[in-house]
């Protein structure tokens, strides 16, 4: 059968149109459905390059018996998380009521109103203690909503109180230097000594906790932690999580960095460049660069999701067996497939870390890069009335809406493309879509007209939490002299949330990061010259500050008439000179110097 998948701008979903499941996607149909025949909805979520969602599709999605039960007795609705994660992230926050080994594929049985009583990760098509079959578990949810139908209701209830409860959060004081301080050094405590990172199997690149220990207060007042972040990476970059081409995967499933999980997600390899970049490591940072660019980027401009674990060899699909080939051996093999979808906060994360990497290296093409992506993403993603959304597939754009995270990331990124372009427009639009996450944003309207409770969870993923991402955004506008209303939004998020971040430091590296900027009084270079490739550019993009900005009088002008109060009294230079470079303190300072000689490297 063909069901209602195949029209829909996700590739995951496109992979389960042949299914013999009637698959709804997200949306108020299946509910409505489920309503009518008033039987549970069977919520399957997952995404296009999850090994496991393959698996589990294989084994039981495409089984004919398995299917004729999901449909006679649920409205089987399947989501791509990447589409939609707030859908994810409440019912990954339902299903922890359930289930602590939470992941994808994520299955979960909810009441006809959305209410989650049950929820599971992967089922296998036959028993293998400790899990049953999937068709148990099909059986046995079935007869508790036909024969324990209250208890089901109550359960449902009790999960989504609870998750609301969960969202209240007291505000604290910011954490000061010393509890930063004492939560790097307990990440610290963490770290594999032999084998570098943090924890043991499965083992993560945790991009956002290095850069918390990366941050200049935790490489000033805690330098042992902050050289863990520095070991994590030179041993990941020498290991096998690393691909010949530069690009890094998913996790690895040893302790050693050894046998990795093969899919290559945009949100680790732009975060690892971030990560690289603060560590000067050029050499990595070259190597992921040139895997964004030439494996990841479309040709249309954006940057795809993630490249597949999977690929045909030989007339099968094969997990890692193309990554596992040297390359010489791979031109004659077809490469695991991208998924094309481009996410706007994703896409977000690639423009800011090419911009900032490009400009300190030298490398414009990497600039070039980031200024493609982002005319695609400000093109395309766009609905029909002209406001964001979260993907688009092939230059057409999805009705998801783009969260706030979303507008902060790719506000982010298009701060930092603004100071690798020297171009204030770009600063402009970034912070109108700042406000627009600061104002509340948009979410799912389908959670909101159900009731169903938004995840509570605000610790770092496989990219900022939203809370993170927005304050991230909100510390660099203010830096850049965009007004005292951003630092107070940064301030405001961390003192919501910074108490869980100091007690649970590993899961909250990105929130911390804000934390420690906004203790740690900012450094600001911003260099006025009509030679942007001058010795004193190169000289300050060199240097360790928080924001490096190099323009020609004209384009000073033109941030400070803009609003960016940084640039103010900066459009003038002496005529025949490299120009002025000004060395600055939380806004403060020092007289302007023309030669790189007396323009510092060290804070």
């Amino acid at each position: 059968m063909t069901n209602r998948l195949a029209d829909t701008l996700s590739p995951y979903l496109r992979a389960h149109a042949d299914n013999p499941v009637d698959w709804y996607p997200w949306g108020p149909e299946a509910f409505a459905e489920a309503q009518r025949r008033d039987v549970p909805l069977l919520i399957s979520i997952g995404y296009s390059t999850c090994h496991w969602c393959h698996v589990m599709a294989r084994e039981s999605f495409a089984d004919p018996d398995v299917a004729a039960l999901m449909n006679s007795g649920f409205v089987a609705v399947k989501v791509d998380r990447e589409e939609h994660p707030d859908v994810d992230g409440a019912y990954m926050a339902a299903a922890s009521a359930f289930t602590q080994n939470l992941g994808w594929p994520l299955t979960v049985f909810a009441t006809p109103r959305g209410g989650t009583f049950f929820a599971g990760t992967y089922w296998p098509p036959e028993a293998r203690p400790p899990l049953p079959s999937f068709r148990e578990v099909l059986a046995a949810v079935g007869e508790a909503w036909t024969q324990r139908r209250t208890q089901a209701e109550e359960s449902a209830d009790a999960v989504s109180d609870a998750l609301l409860r969960a969202a209240e959060a007291a505000p604290t004081d910011l954490p000061s230097a010393a509890a930063l301080v004492t939560a790097a050094e307990a990440i610290a405590a963490r770290e594999d000594q032999q084998f570098g990172g943090f924890g043991g199997a499965p083992k993560f690149p945790v991009a956002t906790t290095l850069r918390f220990l990366q941050s200049p207060l935790v490489v000033r007042e805690a330098p042992d932690a902050a050289r863990s972040a520095r070991r994590a990476l030179v041993a990941m970059a020498g290991s096998d999580l690393r691909d010949a081409d530069g690009g890094f995967f998913r996790y690895a499933t040893r302790r050693d960095w050894t046998v990795p999980h093969y899919e290559r997600m945009l949100t680790d390899n732009a975060q690892l460049l971030e990560v690289a970049f603060d560590a000067g490591d050029a050499e990595t940072a070259r190597g992921i660069a040139g895997f964004l660019i030439t494996t990841l980027q479309r040709p249309e401009g954006g940057f795809g999701a993630a490249q597949d674990s999977e690929s045909w060899i030989d007339g099968r699909r094969d997990e890692g067996g193309y990554y596992q080939r040297p390359v010489s051996e791979r031109s004659g093999l077809e490469p695991p497939s991208v998924d094309g979808k481009l996410i706007t906060g994703w896409n977000g994360l690639a423009i800011g870390a090419l911009a900032r990497s490009g400009a300190r290296w030298g490398e414009p093409s990497w600039i070039d890069a980031a200024a493609r992506a982002a005319e695609t993403v400000l093109r395309v993603n766009r609905g029909a009335d002209g406001e964001l959304v979260r993907t688009s597939l092939d230059g057409v754009a999805s009705a998801a809406v783009a969260t706030g995270a979303d507008l902060a990331l790719l506000a982010d990124g298009l701060f930092a493309f603004a100071l690798a372009s020297g171009e204030a427009s770009w600063a402009s639009l970034a912070r109108d879509m700042l406000d627009q996450a600061l104002d509340g944003g948009r979410s799912d309207p389908l959670l909101a007209a159900h009731g169903i409770a938004a995840s509570p969870d605000q610790t770092d993923g496989d990219l900022p939490s939203d809370v993170a991402a927005i304050a991230t955004a909100a510390l660099t506008a203010w830096r850049l002299g965009a007004g005292e209303r951003y630092r107070e939004a940064a301030v405001s998020a961390v003192r919501d949330h910074g108490a869980r971040g100091i007690d649970q430091p590993f899961a909250h590296g990105s929130l911390l990061r804000v934390a420690a900027g906004l203790v740690d009084p900012p450094r600001q270079i911003v260099v006025v010259t009509e030679d942007v490739t001058g010795a004193l550019a190169v000289t300050a993009l060199r240097a360790d500050a928080d924001t490096v900005a190099v323009v020609t009088p004209a384009q000073a002008r033109s941030f400070a008439d803009a609003g960016f109060e940084l640039f103010e009294r900066k459009g003038d230079v002496p005529p025949g000179g490299e120009g002025l470079a000004y060395d600055c303190r939380a806004f403060v300072c020092r007289l302007p110097v023309d030669d790189p000689r007396s323009l510092s490297l060290e804070r």
